[in-house]
């Protein structure tokens, strides 16, 4: 069938603006039915990035709050940062529970990937479950030490109904990681 699933043809691409973290492309598209359009798009680091949800045992989640600019306030979350050149997203969340939480982990399992505002963003996360927790640090680029807040999984409800609880890739992490640990209780909820 002409037309369905297929992308539009880039007939030019330039970037309009950057700032030290985004930079944003203009793309000039012609989709398949002829139809022309400028879109814009904020262009990402090209690593990706990772966010990380530590189990501290099998009943206890830790979490970091810290200072978001975008929402001038203070959120409650999982670890997450940046996977720098040349690092694999394994090594990233390593590094990055060392900087944010000060343990690092023996047993990293990848959960999922996410994609953040895809009509928008080209940017992607990789979602690890963080085990067999040990004491280790490393100096981050944080400008405050984050407050690191357990949490029992099986309060997970009560988690999400937190006000400093609301950034929708920690709140997806969270879900997916219930899903992974309870599959049948999720199933029993649904009446299934």
């Amino acid at each position: 069938m002409i037309g369905k699933n297929q992308l539009p043809k880039i007939n030019g691409q330039k970037q309009v603006a950057k700032s030290r973290l985004f930079a944003i492309e203009q793309l000039e598209l012609t989709f398949s039915n002829g139809a022309e359009r400028l879109y814009e798009r904020m262009m990402g680091s090209g690593n990706g990035a990772v966010m990380i949800v530590p189990m501290l045992d099998a009943d206890t989640l830790l979490l970091v709050r810290e200072y978001c600019a975008g929402t001038h306030s203070y959120e409650l979350g999982f670890p997450k940062g940046l996977v720098d050149p040349g690092e694999m997203p394994e090594q990233a969340a390593n590094r990055e529970l060392q900087e944010e939480i000060s343990y690092g982990s023996k047993q990293l399992q990848f959960l999922s990937r996410v994609m953040m505002a895809p009509a928008f963003f080209n940017a992607k996360m990789d979602i690890f479950i963080a085990s067999d927790l040990y004491t280790s640090k490393l100096e981050g680029d944080e400008p405050e030490p984050l407050e690191v807040v357990s949490w029992p999984i099986k309060e997970y409800k009560t988690l999400l109904q937190q006000p400093d609880f609301q950034e929708a890739r920690s709140i997806a992490a969270l879900m997916l990681l219930v899903d992974h640990l309870f599959p049948s209780n999720l199933a029993n909820q649904d009446g299934a």
